[in-house]
């Protein structure tokens, strides 16, 4: 009996390219490139500071988050800094006002971001192309403007001393030594749902409509239904790691807010791989550090910046990590 769902297999007789990558060897390789990452991020502490492990962690998530939009989905954003700061608000004010503990404060900032995603992606998602672009980067503006004056936010000063609290009203998470685990659990947790999500059937046909959009609606898929709960999912993820960025460093800023923030997060994905899993994760540790590392020379840094961009986007097209994947025939 024939299955009423549609197929995104190709018609007879056309070859097309496989909607997911990879095949066993594949597999084999992104099992051991997450084996490296897991290692790694759990022995760093030892050699490295804490606190600047747990800011490349909170970015990485976000990059993770972004990429799933635009990477797999084939939508960008110029305005994905408004779910990163709206969460840092929104788990600052609960911890520090409602008394909220850091587990729940975390969860409310994931769900105001999700409900802002949901809001604004009802508005963004009618447009494609740049006019999608254009209209997530308007509504960034405005929210921004908003956050500005609202009496809530603490303008420029930003909610300073949030208190990071006990987890579970058990486990102080005062010192870096308590905080760590669980923002590499909480980056962990999020990276995997994203690996589960683009590897699922709801990621193969968000490859498909990235692809050719007006293939997959002709075989009856609701493009901008799809398009949505990526953008919905997009925008919870980069939630939370606003939300656990704000816990960690006791403050929520119009930094996280204003449109440079998106910039950088194109910059991260772009520069470690678009459409790859690891990319997003290798490019916010490349800003990151470089911002760290260089913030003596003060506002050359922007300079050096665009110089590593300018060379990694001419010696590695499909990023650091997708160039490696291309080399070792390997998606990563």
């Amino acid at each position: 009996m024939a299955s009423d769902t549609p197929s995104l297999a190709p018609a007879r007789g056309v070859r097309s390219a496989p909607l997911s990558p990879g095949g066993d060897d594949g597999r084999r390789s992104q099992l051991i490139a997450f084996a490296v990452m897991v290692a790694f991020f759990a022995l760093a502490p030892l050699a490295i500071y804490p606190v600047f492990l747990m800011k490349l962690m909170c970015f990485a998530l976000f990059a993770c988050a972004f990429n799933l939009l635009i990477g797999f989905g084939g939508l960008l954003s110029f305005g994905h800094a408004m779910f990163l700061g709206t969460a840092g608000y929104a788990a600052a004010h609960a911890a520090k006002v409602w008394g909220f503990t850091p587990e729940l404060a975390i969860l409310f900032a994931t769900a105001c971001s999700a409900l802002l995603g949901w809001i604004t992606g009802l508005v963004a998602i009618r447009r494609q192309g740049i006019y999608f672009a254009m209209i997530t980067l308007a509504l960034a503006q405005m929210l921004f403007f908003f956050y500005v004056q609202a009496p809530f936010t603490g303008g420029e000063d930003g909610i300073q001393a949030v208190p990071r609290g006990r987890l579970f009203g058990l486990v102080d998470l005062n010192s870096a030594a308590a905080m760590y685990p669980l923002v590499l659990v909480i980056f962990l947790a999020g990276f995997l749902l994203i690996w589960r999500v683009v590897t699922s059937p709801f990621g193969r046909v968000l490859k498909a409509i990235r692809e050719n959009e007006p293939r997959a609606l002709s075989l009856g898929y609701d493009t901008d239904r799809y398009k949505l709960l990526a953008y919905v999912l997009s925008a919870a993820l980069s939630g939370l790691a606003g939300g656990t960025k704000a816990l960690v460093f006791q403050l929520a800023s119009l930094t996280d807010v204003y449109w440079t923030m998106s910039g950088e997060v194109v910059l991260m994905t772009l520069l470690g791989g678009l459409g790859t899993l690891f990319g997003p994760v290798v490019g916010a540790a490349i800003i990151i550090t470089m911002q760290n590392y260089l913030a003596q020379i003060g506002a050359w840094v922007t300079v050096v910046q665009g110089a590593i961009f300018v060379v990694c986007v001419l010696a590695f097209r499909r990023g650091v990590v997708g160039e490696i994947g291309h080399w070792l025939k390997k998606p990563l």
